[in-house]
């Protein structure tokens, strides 16, 4: 239970950083390295939720 939990808040966070890396992407002049931040932290949580699902 407490594994579904941590999931779903990663998952929620995940969702997140997709929304903000589409609306950096939208800008007329997007910064690259905000970009590389989101996605890098998107990617660590994807890992994050990958290893917790294998265990639970």
């Amino acid at each position: 239970m407490l594994y579904e939990a941590r999931i779903n808040s990663l998952k929620t966070r995940h969702a997140r950083l997709d929304d903000q890396i589409f609306d950096e992407d939208r800008r007329p002049m997007p910064d690259q390295r905000v970009l590389m931040r989101l996605k890098l932290e998107k990617l660590r949580l994807k890992e994050e939720i990958e290893r917790l699902s294998v265990r639970g």
